[in-house]
């Protein structure tokens, strides 16, 4: 499979989130680049969809400007190609099924490959429907990144023992958005189950803004995963790389002293 285990090898990994083509092809390049170039170990590379059953109003409306800009996976694919060109930065996809379906698992999934793309988080594919495209993820080295959620209960150790890449601690209830508080303790716990039965490197992801909770988080997880924060800045325009940038380089630094 893929390297991505690689990554989080003797450091506290930073997952920050954006849409692609939001507002547009060369502000997404430039988007990436910047987090990669600030502290980013993944990047996780959202594929707008009309019906995101995870994702909080933040995210949804970033897909709305990418629908606005005529996003279409081949253009996913057009901003990869144009990362590449210039950094060879992990790449995880976040998609919900029906785009590589639509697309053709095979020839989605080769394409990943071409494209250096490491793995897919897919929140409407539990493992147990995944096996469709299963064959084909492994065929061509793209990692399934599994979620795990407080809702996982007695499947946490199922889940967790086919991973491969990272898995994706759901850190509360609902959709993706800022949250104040996050239930540590829990998703101490939910750790302490992965770890028995697996050592796939688990981050942590959802409502996650501050450094201070990335910092805390930091303490029971292998890596922490950022969206809606990292969208919000991208909305918010004015300066975005410097805000993008500095932004990246506070979470990393609250994240490294965990290591």
């Amino acid at each position: 499979m893929s390297n991505l285990k690689e990554v989080f090898a003797n450091k506290k990994a930073f997952i920050p989130f954006v849409v692609a083509d939001d507002p547009d092809i060369e502000t997404t390049v430039a988007n990436v680049l910047t987090l990669a170039q600030n502290g980013a170990d993944i990047v996780e590379l959202g594929i707008p969809f009309s019906d995101p059953v995870a994702d909080g109003p933040v995210i949804q409306k970033a897909d709305l400007r990418a629908f606005k800009a005529d996003v279409n996976t081949n253009v996913v694919f057009e901003i990869v190609e144009k990362i590449r060109q210039k950094s060879s930065v992990p790449i995880v996809f976040l998609t919900y099924l029906n785009i590589p379906f639509k697309y053709g698992y095979d020839k989605f999934c080769q394409r990943c490959q071409e494209l250096d793309i490491s793995g897919l988080v897919i929140p409407d594919a539990p493992i147990e429907e995944q096996c469709e495209l299963k064959p084909y993820a492994e065929k061509y080295g793209v990692d399934l990144i599994p979620l795990i959620a407080p809702t996982s209960a007695d499947r946490i150790e199922k889940i967790a023992q086919s991973a491969t890449g990272f898995i994706y601690v759901v850190s509360s209830l609902g959709v993706t958005g800022v949250r104040d508080e996050l239930a540590i303790q829990q998703l101490s716990e939910t750790i302490e189950r992965i770890k028995k039965v697996t050592d796939v490197p688990a981050a942590i992801g959802f409502g996650i803004h501050s450094s201070e909770q990335a910092g805390k988080l930091a303490t029971i997880a292998d890596g922490i995963i950022i969206g809606s924060a990292v969208v919000q800045i991208v909305a918010d325009g004015g300066d975005v790389q410097k805000n993008l940038g500095e932004y990246a380089l506070s979470i990393k630094d609250a994240i490294s002293v965990k290591a």
